[in-house]
């Protein structure tokens, strides 16, 4: 369980579903479709959602076209944005402060990219003492194999294979297929 006393909430975090960023990427309407049967459910069980936002100077420029989330995701006035310049979505942001105010202990992690901002987000989560979910079909990544990365599918099975492992004293690091997962913990 979690390492953060009093905070037994879990949060559903959408993490940069942006144009630019998932253009590209392999499963990206299965990824979507599974970032918005999550969302469903978290709205009806109660589930704060949190949304998070990258912008850079490499192509996501604030405002931009590609910087904006995909047009088949809604996010609500009462769901929380969160802009990041940074790949862990604790940096240099208020996420810490609006998982505090809504008593989370335990994330559950959708989004893109699972070898930058998904990968930097839930390692960032895990030893800040969350518990960490990582939704297994709801994360996606861009074909870096140009630059000698693996193949974009290789990327996602290897962050899903190696995030099932993780452990530490009084957390949780876990994987679900979306239709598997439980947000009472």
């Amino acid at each position: 369980m979690t390492t953060l006393p009093d905070r037994p909430q879990t949060a559903l975090l959408v993490i940069d579903v942006q144009k630019g960023v998932v253009a590209g990427a392999p499963r990206r309407d299965d990824v979507i479709a599974n970032i918005n049967t999550l969302l469903d459910k978290a709205r009806l069980e109660g589930v704060p959602v949190i949304w998070v936002q990258h912008s850079d100077e490499d192509g996501l420029a604030r405002g931009s076209d590609d910087w904006q989330y995909v047009p088949e995701l809604s996010r609500r006035d009462d769901e929380p944005l969160v802009h990041k310049i940074y790949g862990d979505s604790f940096e240099a942001t208020e996420l810490e402060q609006l998982l505090a105010e809504r008593q989370v202990g335990r994330l559950v992690v959708t989004g893109a990219q699972s070898d930058a901002c998904i990968r930097n987000t839930i390692h960032g989560g895990f030893v800040r003492g969350y518990d960490v979910t990582l939704v297994s079909d709801a994360h996606t990544t861009e074909d870096l194999s140009a630059y000698g990365a693996p193949p974009p599918e290789q990327v996602i099975a290897h962050t899903n294979l190696y995030w099932q492992w993780q452990s530490a004293p009084g957390r949780t690091a876990g994987l679900a297929e979306t239709a598997k997962v439980d947000f009472t913990g």
